[in-house]
């Protein structure tokens, strides 16, 4: 596309519609094609079980442009897999297979990871017992793993409590394989994708309101199923995160999201975008294999986001999109209501609670409430350190707003994401650095091309409460660089040095096969540092433990010791950039380094800074005196030591961080960093 139409880009499919096509397919009678299936967590998930219930399954393994092929066996004709099903974090997956073991001749064990297995599953299990399965918990009453013994079905009219897709569709899949008529009622429509699913199958399937719930009836079940042949369309619940990031934004070009699901029972964010000021045009594109397609584009907003109220009738329709309704409501002017939404308590985390807690650390006035909250937004700068609780919705959500004006936050979790959208964090920092209009707000980032061979080192270093180390964070961040903490991987060694029989006591005389033995080494995902001792990683709690930190300056101190990490942070310096912090980083590391900054600040101002982050509000006047006073020792101790002194690497840029916040700090480094970039745009 044009760089003057604005950018245009591509989200994963629809990881709902992926595992109905997958239990489905396997279902059917003959060979379903089902093209664009994403290879999240989830849907694989929900393959290797289907595969491991003797069900042939193609293609899974290929790229994510091939197709995905399933034999199905016809209904009622899986096999007794070996052992139990590991459904690992796919709530869909594991209560849609549910339904559909109920109406098999078997007895099989599911069971899931430590999020899955508090996630409630009665609602599963009742109605399916009303219809003549058995459901057995092994462990706590009403969580996986359970066991579901299936066979001879009775017909069953289920009145939910809530809306529930996942329990709908469980009926209609035991429905369905049992050859039994079903019907379930809901007090608010919920989506549709498994009716639309089976309608394209054979099955006739009846909607509509019968008094005040809404019926879905499968009054005369099939005999087979036909084959599926469908493309999975973009997942609209992926597709938000890119409409709130163009909200949020400000001088940015339009954002156009190609063939995106537009099923009416998930796009209900739509309106309420629209009432918070956000100009989302829709271009359909047709219904292939019954789900309607089309292309999203958003310009942004016009005088600002406004507060709006979400109540229970609109909260089924968007369910998913809560998370973004609440980083966008820290944005909004005014105070934003969301009722009606308890069931977000029992998702892949508390929700609710998540979004409230994460929000308050950041500074936004939230009331939590049993099925709602209200936010109060504002547009002072936010910063802080994002807890996901292993939820991917939640990573994704504030990873939106981080990468917002006036915001630096960090996600402590950014690889939960992959569960839904493997390449969110890439995509989003393309996303940021690729859209820059006539008149980009200040720090949005032009890429290198895809595929550029170079690599843009910036090496920070500073003297001690300048702010390095969230700085260099911050601007690895914001770039879609990596981030080189080379004090992690001191501490790495101190810490290992003290696990082994050596020990830390005349660390001076240790040897290169001890070292060795260690062996040290980094991961990285998302641009974020994970080092490993002998193979496994370690927490970063681990490597903060007061024993690590009363040693790691001596090791450190070690020449054998730097000489023996230097290689490895070296080759750190991989994909489009790397922003390495330390003390010798420009001028040892990495001296041909494309930027070199040296930070520096007012001793005062760094002394009260070192007493913040210890945890003292508002210092005291002779308190900051006394710690100035040791930082002016520690300086001269720094700049006088014979190992990595602290000294100003040739060609480095000063950086005089006393009347800079965070934000500004890293503002002025990125501006250092544009010249070496190359525009280019993202398709």
């Amino acid at each position: 596309m044009d760089r003057g139409e604005g950018l245009t880009i591509r989200v994963p499919g629809d990881k709902s519609i992926t595992q109905r096509a997958l239990i489905l397919g396997a279902l059917a009678d003959g060979e379903s094609r089902i093209g664009a299936v994403p290879r999240g967590g989830d849907p694989l998930a929900t393959a290797r079980a289907v595969a491991a219930l003797g069900v042939e399954v193609r293609g899974l393994d290929g790229a994510g442009t091939e197709p995905v092929t399933i034999r199905g066996p016809g209904l009622r004709r899986w096999t007794q897999p070996a052992g139990a099903l590991d459904l690992c974090n796919s709530g869909t997956g594991t209560r849609l297979l549910s339904g559909a073991l109920a109406a098999q001749p078997l007895a099989v064990v599911l069971r899931g990871d430590a999020s899955l297995s508090q996630r409630p599953m009665e609602r599963i299990a009742a109605p399916l017992r009303r219809m003549g399965a058995s459901v057995d918990y092994l462990g706590r009453p009403g969580v996986l793993p359970m066991r579901i013994g299936g066979g001879v079905l009775t017909s069953i009219r289920h009145d939910g409590e809530v809306a529930s897709a996942q329990v709908k569709s469980a009926v209609l899949l035991a429905g369905i394989g049992a050859g039994v008529p079903v019907e379930v009622r809901e007090p608010h429509r919920s989506r549709d994708h498994s009716e639309r699913m089976l309608e394209a199958m054979g099955a006739e399937v009846a909607e509509g309101w019968r008094g005040d719930a809404w019926s879905v009836r499968l009054a005369d079940p099939p005999a087979r199923l036909e084959p599926l042949d469908m493309d999975i369309p973009g997942d609209f619940s992926s597709a938000i995160f890119f409409i709130a990031w163009a909200a949020l934004a400000t001088g940015q070009r339009p954002v156009t999201i190609r063939s995106v699901g537009l099923n009416p029972t998930r796009t209900g964010l739509l309106p309420v975008l629209a009432r918070m000021g956000v100009d989302v045009e829709v271009l359909p594109r047709g219904a292939p294999g019954g789900e309607p397609v089309g292309d999203l584009r958003v310009v942004g907003k016009g005088a600002g986001l406004q507060a709006v109220e979400v109540g229970g009738d609109e909260v089924p329709g968007l369910i998913d999109e809560v998370p973004i309704v609440a980083v966008l409501a820290a944005r909004a002017d005014g105070v934003t209501r969301i009722a009606g939404a308890a069931e977000l308590r029992v998702k892949e985390s508390d929700r609710l609670a998540a979004l409230a807690v994460n929000l308050r650390r950041m500074g936004v006035a939230v009331e939590e409430f049993p099925d709602g909250l209200e936010i109060r937004g504002t547009g002072k700068p936010l910063s802080g350190r994002v807890e996901c609780f292993h939820d991917h919705r939640i990573a994704m959500a504030f990873g939106v707003l981080g990468a917002s004006p006036g915001c630096d936050l960090a996600i402590d979790d950014p690889g939960v994401a992959d569960v839904s959208f493997p390449g969110f964090w890439e995509l989003l920092a393309r996303v940021e650095r690729h859209s820059v209009g006539a008149a980009p707000h200040p720090g949005q980032i032009p890429a290198a091309p895809p595929g550029a061979d170079r690599c843009i080192v910036v090496a920070v270093d500073g003297s001690a409460g300048s702010g390095k180390s969230t700085t260099a964070a911050a601007v690895a961040r914001r770039l879609g660089f990596r981030h080189l903490d080379s004090g992690a991987l001191y501490r790495a060694v101190t810490l290992a040095l003290l696990q082994s029989e050596r020990g830390c006591e005349d660390v001076e005389e240790v040897t290169p096969a001890e070292l060795d033995a260690l062996r040290i080494g980094l991961d990285w995902h998302d641009g974020t540092m994970h080092v490993r001792i002998r193979g496994t990683l370690v927490p970063d709690e681990a490597l903060r433990e007061p024993r690590v930190t009363s040693l790691v300056s001596r090791v450190s101190a070690v020449p054998l010791v730097r000489d023996h990490l230097l290689e490895l942070q070296r080759s750190a310096a991989a994909g489009p950039g790397l922003v390495a912090e330390g003390r010798d980083m420009g001028t040892v590391i990495f001296p041909s380094a494309e930027v070199k900054v040296h930070l520096d600040a007012e001793i005062r101002e760094r002394a009260r800074r070192r007493l913040l982050q210890r945890g003292r509000r508002q210092p005291a006047a002779e308190e900051v005196d006394a710690e100035a006073a040791r930082l002016e020792l520690r300086d001269q101790r720094d700049s006088t030591r014979a190992i990595a002194p602290l000294t100003q690497a040739e060609g480095a840029a000063t950086v005089d961080t006393t009347e800079l916040d965070p934000p500004g700090q890293t503002e002025v480094i990125v501006q250092l960093v544009l010249p070496f970039l190359t525009s280019v745009e993202y398709n």
